[in-house]
């Protein structure tokens, strides 16, 4: 991944055995992240495979992290925070919530469809007011 595109957010990893602090990266192409010692990669959050020879699914966890996300009105941008709940089971769950000017926008969507969900969230924003910027085409 390339240090120039490259986006970096903290976040947390639980599954039964515990809780444990990770940082996830994203280059707009893929995500990734490490948990005990095990490196995760995929096109998206929900595909998230061992990436040293094995396709082991990440599976059975929450993972959560929040990102900056800026809205823009009128030309001028807003700090915004986007929070990011992901259960990974059966099937994948997504949860993305958007703090902004005192309220909570949401949207939840199964499959971990994370442009989807945040497509969602947009369609809430107040008249003319966007993201600031965009994020991963592929998470």
């Amino acid at each position: 991944m390339s240090s120039e595109s490259t986006e970096v957010w903290t976040g947390w990893y639980r599954d039964r055995s515990g809780a444990e602090a990770i940082v996830i990266t994203a280059d707009g192409r893929r995500v990734a992240t490490r948990i005990r010692g095990v490196e995760y990669a995929g096109e998206s959050f929900a595909a998230l495979v061992a990436a040293e020879g094995s396709d082991a699914a990440l599976t059975g966890c929450v993972l959560e992290w929040d990102l900056p996300l800026p809205v823009v009105v009128d030309g001028a941008a807003q700090q915004a925070t986007l929070a990011c709940l992901l259960t990974l089971g059966e099937r994948a769950d997504l949860s993305l919530t958007l703090h902004y000017g005192g309220a909570a926008f949401e949207a939840c969507v199964a499959g971990g469809d994370f442009e989807g969900a945040l497509e969602r969230v947009r369609r809430q924003l107040p008249p003319g007011a966007d993201f600031g910027r965009r994020l991963l085409q592929a998470a």
